[in-house]
């Protein structure tokens, strides 16, 4: 009987998700932590200012692009100018943005009050 199951241990190997019963009955510890909400909107705030700036660095790109193939035109040159100017305003918006909320939850919060730069989202009492 002990060979069978060692065989059968050796062959059939548990997956990953399958779970045993505890023995003292307790919980079962796993090997990874479930996120919080704070994790979860931080990740999800951290990737909207990424694909932000990387939006507003591809709007730069294609009006430099459309300015070197504009041909002199002045209309088109125009609409070049204007591409690259609302891309650069954006761009530095974005960095204001994220300088104001990271000076925020630094210098004026001191980590007690986090917006999900540098810490996970968390609104704790600044009064105690």
């Amino acid at each position: 009987m002990k060979i069978l199951n060692w065989i059968k241990n050796l062959i059939i190997k548990p997956a990953i998700a399958q779970t045993t019963p505890n023995p003292t009955g307790g919980m079962i510890t796993l090997p990874f932590q479930n996120p919080t909400l704070g994790d979860v909107l931080s990740f999800a705030i951290r990737t909207l200012f990424t694909i932000a700036g990387l939006a507003a660095l591809l709007y730069l790109v294609l009006g430099a692009l459309s300015w070197v193939t504009s041909g002199g035109d002045k209309e088109k040159v125009d609409k070049a100018q204007h591409k690259i100017q609302a891309a650069v305003i954006g761009l530095i918006v974005l960095v204001a943005v994220v300088a104001l909320a990271i000076t925020l939850e630094q210098v004026v919060f001191s980590g007690k009050i986090c917006l999900g730069f540098t810490c996970p989202v968390s609104f704790g009492t600044l009064l105690k």
